[in-house]
């Protein structure tokens, strides 16, 4: 059965708003749906006008026949991964985790959430 523009208006999409850097105000889109993207003065009229946008995009690819990509889940994810490294900083890990009074594990959740955050800091406004 094929999707209505009701069907993919009720998915989840994840939703990017950045800082213009360049002409001011915000730019926002749905990096799901390749090309659906708007600006505004502020993070609400982006909002707004990358709703509808997100309208006039799925209408324009049901009329094409062009295959709509279904929002990513976390599901997909299982929140852990195997990772190698020198023992030196292994040592260092284990190390500065033990002074924190945490896990190497949390010590580690900490520092990449960290790091995370400073890399997009000046780029992602808001990610829903």
């Amino acid at each position: 059965m094929k999707k209505t523009i009701k069907d993919y208006d009720k998915l989840n999409y994840r939703m990017e708003i950045m800082e213009d850097m360049d002409e001011g105000g915000f730019i926002a889109s749905y990096p799901e749906l390749p090309g659906c993207i708007s600006c505004g003065d502020t993070i609400e009229s982006a909002v707004r006008n990358l709703m509808d946008a997100k309208r006039a995009w799925l209408e324009a690819a049901i009329e094409d026949g062009i295959e709509i990509q279904e929002p990513e889940s976390l599901n997909d994810y299982s929140g852990q991964f195997k990772l190698r490294m020198p023992r030196s900083l292994h040592r260092a890990l284990a190390r500065h985790s033990k002074e924190e009074g945490i896990s190497m594990n949390q010590y580690c959740v900490y520092l990449l959430s960290k790091n995370d955050a400073l890399f997009f800091k000046d780029h992602v406004v808001k990610t829903y």
